[in-house]
C-alpha cells in the first residue's frame, strides 16, 4: 500500500465524497467506530482491562473522530470522559455535529482552556486504563504549543513512569499528535502513543520520519476508500509492507510439492565462539520453509553447528588459527564444490574480522553467480570498500545493515545516516546496485530502481543478539521458494515475517524474555496467520 502525504490523503478523502457518494460525516463515523473497535482488540489481545477512557480531543476533525470513539467505547459499557482543548463554540462542521451527540447521550465533557484546568483534570486522566489521543490529526503542521504541549509532555511522562505497576495504554486515533505527517522533524513535541489506528492509508511520517517510533504499533483501516485511489492520487514511491502486497506471491504449496521445489540455501557463517550465528540462520531458513539448507561453517564449530539441528546438512571451512574461515577453502574449487548446485547464497553470520577471513567473504561474493543474501561480518568485510560491491557476477545482491554496519559501509556517522533513513537506503542500493534493508524500528527495504518498503511489524523483543542472524535465515530461504524477478517484494515479505514471528513470540511474555531462536520458530505461525489475514479480506 502506498504511504500517502497529509495533502493526497485530504484528495482522496474528496474524490471518496464525490465519485463514492460517501458523506464526511459517514467517513468521521466509520473512522471513530472503527478505532474503536481496534482499540478494544488491541486491549484484549495486551490483557489490559478497560474500564475507564480519557479521551483528549482538539477542535478539528480529529477531535470529531475522538467524540465518536468516545460514543461507541461508552455503548460497549467502557467509562469514557472527553477532555477538550477548545471552546465548544470552536467546533465546526462534522467535529461540532458529533460533540453535539455526545453530550445529549449523556457524555461527560472536561474543557480543558488553560493551565489550571489541566492541572485539575490531570489527576482523573492519568488514573484511566487507557488514554486516546484524539487532538491533532494528519493535516497537523508547525508546533504543539500551550496547555496542548503540556498535556503531551505530561503523557509522555506517565507512559515512561517506571514506577507506576501498569501505565496507562496510550492510543492515537489516526496519528499521534504532534507528529508531521510529509515526513519532516516534529519541531514540538511528539506524544507517543503504544497504538496508533490510522485510516485509509499510513503517511509518510508515520512510517519515515525521525519522530516515527511515536507510532508504537501501527494499525491501518479502510473507512470507505477505495483502495484504487490511494494508488492512483499518491505520487511517492514509498510503500507500507502489508498484507495485500504479498498477494501475487505463491504462499501455499502445491499437493504436489517436493524439496526441490522450494530452493537449496547455502549458508556461510560461524567462527569459534559464534558457532550460534550459524545454528540461528540455519534454523531460520528451515522454519521459513526452505527446501534444502546447507551450512558451511569452520570445521573448529561443525560439530556443534551440525548437532544442533539434524535437518539441515553441514559442509567444513578451513580454519584460521583463530577458528574463522580460511583463505584455504579458494584453493582447488574446494568453495566452488561446497556451492555446487546451490540455489540462494548467504553469507556472513558470526563469522569473524579476522583479514583472510574478509578477503574470503569479498572474493566469494564477488565470483558468486548465486543471488547473495550479505549480513554481519559479510558486510563488515565490506567496510570501507563497498563500491566493490559492483564488482560481482551476481544480479541480484541483498545487504541486510543495521544502522552501525551502513555506518561503516558509507563512512558516514549513524546521527547523519538515521536523519534520513529512505533517502540512506536507496543512495546505496542504486550506488552499488544492491538491494539495501535499512534494519531498525520502520525497516526500510530498497532496490536499486528506487522501489522501496517501510516495515512496521516487530517489536523491542529484537533488539537482542541473534535477531539479525534468523533475518538472513529466513530472507535466504524466501528467495529459494520463490522464483520472481520481483525480488524486492520476496524481501519485503521476509522482514514482514521477521517482524511478525516476533510478534508471535512475545505472545504472554515479556519483551525482554523474546529470544531470537523464539522469533525463528515464530516464521511458521507469522506466515499462517498472514494467509489467515488475506482469507479474511477475500
Amino acid at each position: 500500500m502506498k504511504a500517502l502525504t497529509a495533502t493526497e490523503m485530504r484528495e482522496v478523502d474528496r474524490l471518496t465524497i464525490e465519485r463514492v457518494g460517501i458523506s464526511s460525516a459517514q467517513l468521521m463515523e466509520t473512522a471513530g467506530t472503527l478505532a474503536a473497535k481496534s482499540f478494544l482488540e488491541i486491549s484484549s489481545a495486551a490483557g489490559y482491562p478497560l474500564r475507564a477512557i480519557s479521551v483528549l480531543c482538539g477542535k478539528g476533525n480529529n477531535g470529531g473522530d475522538g467524540f465518536v470513539l468516545a460514543r461507541i467505547l461508552r455503548a460497549a459499557s467502557k467509562t469514557s470522559t472527553v477532555y477538550l482543548f477548545a471552546e465548544p463554540e470552536e467546533l465546526k462542521g462534522d467535529a461540532a455535529m458529533n460533540f453535539r451527540r455526545w453530550r445529549e447521550d449523556g457524555g461527560e465533557v472536561v474543557v480543558v482552556a488553560d493551565e489550571q484546568a489541566w492541572e485539575k483534570a490531570w489527576p482523573k486522566v492519568s488514573s484511566a486504563d487507557a488514554i486516546a489521543d484524539a487532538i491533532f490529526g494528519t493535516g497537523f503542521r508547525g508546533a504543539a504549543s500551550g496547555i496542548i504541549a503540556r498535556a503531551i509532555q505530561d503523557i509522555n511522562r506517565l507512559s515512561k513512569d517506571a514506577t507506576a505497576p501498569r501505565p496507562a495504554l496510550i492510543f492515537a486515533v489516526d496519528t499521534p499528535s504532534g507528529l508531521p505527517s510529509d515526513g519532516s522533524a516534529a519541531e514540538g513535541a511528539v506524544l507517543r502513543a503504544h497504538h496508533t489506528v490510522t485510516f485509509t492509508a499510513p503517511k509518510v511520517g508515520q512510517l519515515v520520519s525521525r519522530d516515527s517510533a511515536a507510532l508504537g504499533g501501527l494499525r491501518v483501516v479502510n473507512i470507505g476508500s477505495p483502495p484504487a485511489l490511494v494508488e492512483d492520487v499518491g505520487e511517492g514511491a514509498l510503500r507500507w509492507s502489508e498484507p495485500e502486497e504479498f498477494v501475487g506471491l505463491p504462499l501455499v504449496r502445491t499437493t504436489d510439492a517436493n524439496k526441490g521445489m522450494y530452493g537449496n540455501v547455502l549458508l556461510v557463517a560461524g567462527s569459534l565462539g559464534k558457532s550460534g550465528a550459524a545454528v540461528m540462520s540455519g534454523s531460520a531458513a528451515l522454519w521459513a520453509g526452505a527446501g534444502l539448507v546447507t551450512v558451511a561453517t569452520p570445521d573448529v564449530v561443525l560439530p556443534i553447528v551440525a548437532s544442533a539441528h539434524p535437518e539441515y546438512m553441514t559442509e567444513s571451512l578451513a580454519a584460521t588459527s583463530d577458528g574463522t574461515a580460511s583463505l584455504a577453502n579458494l584453493k582447488d574449487e574446494r568453495f566452488a564444490k561446497i556451492e555446487k548446485g546451490k540455489t540462494v547464497l548467504a553469507v556472513g553470520p558470526g563469522m569473524g574480522q579476522h583479514p583472510e577471513t574478509r578477503e574470503f567473504i569479498r572474493t566469494i561474493v564477488k565470483q558468486t553467480e548465486l543471488p547473495v543474501i550479505l549480513d554481519a561480518d559479510g558486510l563488515n568485510a565490506f567496510a570501507g570498500r563497498a563500491d566493490e560491491l559492483r564488482e560481482r557476477k551476481s544480479k541480484f545482491v541483498a545487504i541486510t545493515p543495521h544502522p552501525g554496519e551502513m555506518s561503516r559501509l558509507l563512512g558516514t556517522p549513524i546521527k547523519e545516516l538515521q536523519e534520513d533513513r529512505v533517502k540512506t537506503a536507496q543512495e546505496a542500493a542504486g550506488r552499488w546496485n544492491v538491494h539495501v534493508i535499512l534494519k531498525g524500528a520502520h525497516t526500510v527495504v530498497a532496490a536499486p530502481d528506487g522501489r522501496i518498503f517501510v516495515n512496521t511489524t516487530g517489536n523491542a523483543g529484537l533488539a537482542k543478539g541473534g535477531s539479525g542472524d534468523v533475518l538472513t535465515g529466513v530472507l535466504a530461504a524466501l528467495t529459494g521458494q520463490f522464483k520472481t524477478d520481483d525480488w524486492l517484494r520476496v524481501l519485503a515479505l521476509g522482514v514482514y515475517l521477521h517482524g511478525s514471528a516476533a510478534d508471535v513470540a512475545a505472545v504472554g511474555m515479556d519483551l525482554s524474555g523474546v529470544m531470537a531462536g523464539d522469533v525463528a520458530k515464530g516464521v511458521p505461525e507469522a506466515r499462517l496467520k498472514l494467509l489467515r489475514e488475506l482469507q479474511q479480506r477475500g
